[in-house]
C-alpha cells in the first residue's frame, strides 16, 4: 500500500510540476505578446508622429514675411479704428476725406494724377485732411507683393514723418499693372531718394525688414470686410463719392463740395478743372482699358474688371 501511495505522490508532483511549467510558458507568451504590440504600438504613432510634422513643414513652405505674419506694429501716428489710417493734412479742417488705395493699382494712380494738386491746395488751406488705407488688393489678383512692399514702405516713410511726399512719389513711379517691380526693395528704396531726407538707414531697415507687413495685412483684411466696391474707393465725410456714374465727381466738384462745407465761397480755378480724361471717365480721373485692375465699376454691375475687387 505504502509503495502504491509512493508512485502516486511522485505522480502528482510530475503532473504539478508540468502544469507549473505550462502556466509559466503561458505567462511568458502573454508577456512576449504584449510587448510585441507595444513595440508596434510605439512605431505607429512615431510615423503618425513624423507624418504630422512633415504636413506642417509642406504646410509652410513657401509662406513668408508677405503673409503679414508676425506682430502689427503700426506706424507712427498711425490713427482711426486699429490705428489702420495715415492722417495728412491740418488738424480742424471741416472734412475728411477718406482713400482706399493700392499703389500697384492702376486706376488709383488715375485718381492721384487727376486729383493730387486739388487735394494737396485744400489741405494746404486747412478745409481737408485725408486719410489713407493701404490695400494688396493687386497682390492678390495678379500675383506678387509689390503692393504690400510698397505699402510697408510708405509706412517706413510714415515713421520718418515723409510719407505724403513718399506716397506721391510711388505713384508717379508706378510701373505697369503686370509688372510686379515694386516687390525689389532695391527699387523702392531708390525711388526714397527723390525724398529729401528720407533714405537713411533706419529707413532702408524697415523696409528690408517688412516691419510694417503685418499691419498692412491688417488693413487689408479691414478692406475685404468693409465690403468696398473696389480701388480706389473715394469717401468724403463718410459718403462715397467716386462711383455715381449719373453724376461723376470732377475735381472742381470736389473742391466745391469741402470749400461748401467749411462755409468758403467757391471760386473757379483753372488748376482745379477736371482734365479731358477726368471728364470722360467720371470714376478715377482717366479710363482704365477694360479689364485691368482698378478699372471702374458702375454700382450695382454685374461686371466686375479685374483688380477691383478680391476674387
Amino acid at each position: 500500500m505504502s509503495e502504491k501511495n509512493d508512485g502516486a505522490n511522485r505522480d502528482a508532483t510530475k503532473r504539478s510540476a508540468r502544469e507549473r511549467l505550462q502556466a509559466e510558458r503561458e505567462q511568458q507568451k502573454k508577456k512576449e505578446k504584449r510587448r510585441r504590440a507595444l513595440l508596434v504600438g510605439g512605431a505607429v504613432v512615431g510615423v503618425l508622429a513624423l507624418a504630422a510634422v512633415v504636413g506642417v513643414i509642406a504646410a509652410n513652405t513657401g509662406k513668408s514675411d508677405k503673409s503679414g505674419a508676425g506682430p502689427v506694429a503700426a506706424p507712427s501716428g498711425a490713427t482711426g479704428k486699429d490705428a489702420l489710417a495715415i492722417r495728412t493734412g491740418k488738424e480742424g479742417a471741416r472734412s475728411t476725406l477718406v482713400v482706399w488705395e493700392d499703389f500697384r493699382c492702376p486706376a488709383c494712380k488715375a485718381f492721384e494724377d487727376n486729383y493730387r494738386d486739388t487735394v494737396h491746395d485744400l489741405e494746404n488751406r486747412g478745409l481737408l485732411t485725408v486719410e489713407y488705407h493701404l490695400v494688396t488688393l493687386i497682390d492678390g489678383n495678379m500675383r506678387g507683393s509689390g503692393s504690400l512692399k510698397a505699402a510697408n514702405a510708405a509706412a517706413c516713410a510714415q515713421d520718418a514723418g515723409k510719407f505724403a511726399e513718399y506716397h506721391d512719389v510711388l505713384f508717379k513711379n508706378q510701373p505697369q499693372e503686370t509688372d510686379d517691380a515694386y516687390a525689389k526693395n532695391a527699387r523702392l528704396l531708390e525711388l526714397a531718394g527723390q525724398v529729401q531726407g528720407l533714405d537713411t538707414p533706419e529707413f532702408r531697415s524697415c523696409v528690408e525688414q517688412g516691419t510694417h507687413n503685418s499691419w498692412v495685412a491688417k488693413s487689408h483684411e479691414a478692406f475685404r470686410t468693409g465690403k468696398f466696391r473696389g480701388t480706389p474707393t473715394i469717401l468724403l465725410d463718410g459718403k462715397d463719392i467716386f462711383g455715381d456714374q449719373a453724376n461723376p465727381l470732377t475735381p472742381q466738384k470736389l473742391k466745391e463740395k469741402v470749400e461748401a462745407n467749411a462755409g468758403v465761397a467757391a471760386k473757379p480755378s483753372a488748376s482745379a478743372s477736371p482734365s479731358p480724361a477726368a471728364s470722360a471717365s467720371g470714376r478715377s480721373g482717366s479710363a482704365p482699358k477694360a479689364g485691368t485692375a482698378g478699372s471702374a465699376v458702375p454700382p450695382g454691375s454685374k461686371t466686375v474688371s479685374k483688380g477691383t475687387t478680391e476674387d
